[in-house]
Formats: C-alpha cells, structure tokens, sequence
C-alpha cells in the first residue's frame, strides 16, 4: 500500500476554481467577439438602408418624355428642339425654373459630331393646370423650348450645322434624379416643323 500512496502524490490536476477561471475567459472573449460581429453587423445594415434610400430618392426624382418631339427648322437648319416632359409614377417635384434669371436648376446640353455645349438657352410653359410654379409636380405636364442657334452660330463649316441627316443627343440633368438623354436623327426631308422620334 504504502507503493501506491507514493506514485498518486506526485500526480497534478485541475480544481474547481482553475476550471472556473478559465471558463470566464473563454465567456469573456466569446462575449467581446460577439459584440464585434454584432457592431460590424449593424454599422453594415445601416449603410446598406442608406444606399437603398439614395437609390430610391434617385430614381424617383426622374422625368420623361410625353409624346412626340419636334424641331423648328430655319433655312434646313434646326433652331429650336420642343418636348413635353413630366414626372415618371411617383416621382417627387422638379423645379424648372428657367434660364432667364441664370439661376435654373434643370441644365440642358448638346453634343454632335462637331460640338458640345455643357448648357444650352431653354425655356419652359405649362401645359396642364397646374399650381402655379416652376415645379414639375405630378400630373402636370411642362413643354420644354430648347434654343439651339448657338449651335448654328458655332459651327465652323456649314456640314457642322444641324439639318438633314444630323444626329445629336441632348441630356436633360435635373438637380437629383437620373439625366434624361434624347439621341435623335434629323430626318432627310425637313419642313419648318419636323418630328425628331
């Protein structure tokens, strides 16, 4: 007996209070890791609702095109591009303030073959009833007069100027809201109004 009492007393354990402590640790750092994940988490899901909503905020401040656009031609050549915008299903108001106070909100541009103009005159009249004001409000309907002389005026050589068989985009760029671009082709027989669909 006194042969077994010898080999037990150089054998080690663990108590009750070293299981204890490093139960803890392993609490404390699943616990620390958890609220990193948790945080990390969160802070994801809340930039992910704030691209939702720019998106959302983006695509419902669009405009369209109602109905046909016409050219006015002067001498072959296109002076003035006329369109008939609206809101798109649920957008929010526009403001289409025009160019004569040099402060509009809405930029036209144009760009050919030949030339870019990053802002072009415009003009805008109401067709609907409406409120009053220079926002494009649902259910109200604003014909759009676009001045394309300075187009005219900068052309180099004559085949530079707009008339038969000249493509050109124009971009309508509200302050928010995706850009509406019109790419059209003047048509071989021009009149003095000509349909540019």
């Amino acid at each position: 007996m006194c042969i077994y009492k010898r080999k037990r007393s150089g054998e080690k354990g663990i108590t009750g209070i070293e299981t204890a402590i490093i139960l803890i640790a392993f609490v404390i750092v699943a616990s620390v890791f958890a609220y990193v994940v948790l945080t990390a988490g969160l802070f994801s899901t809340q930039k992910a609702n704030e691209a939702i909503h720019a998106g959302l905020d983006e695509a419902q401040s669009t405009i369209e095109v109602k109905g046909n656009v016409y050219g006015e031609m002067i001498s072959g050549i296109l002076d003035k591009v006329y369109l008939t915008v609206a809101t798109t299903i649920s957008g929010d108001q526009i403001d289409f303030t025009d160019t004569a106070n040099s402060t509009n909100l809405v930029t036209i541009s144009y760009a050919d073959d030949y030339q870019i103009y990053n802002s072009v005159n415009w003009t805008m009249t109401m067709i609907n009833a409406g409120n009053g004001d220079n926002l494009l409000d649902k259910n109200e309907l604003f014909l759009l007069t676009i001045d394309l002389g300075i187009v005219s005026d900068g052309a180099a050589l004559p085949e530079e100027k707009p008339g038969a068989y000249h493509k050109f985009i124009l971009e309508i760029k509200p302050p928010t809201g995706a850009v509406l671009v019109l790419e059209r082709t003047i048509p071989a027989r021009v009149n003095s109004i000509v349909s540019l669909d």
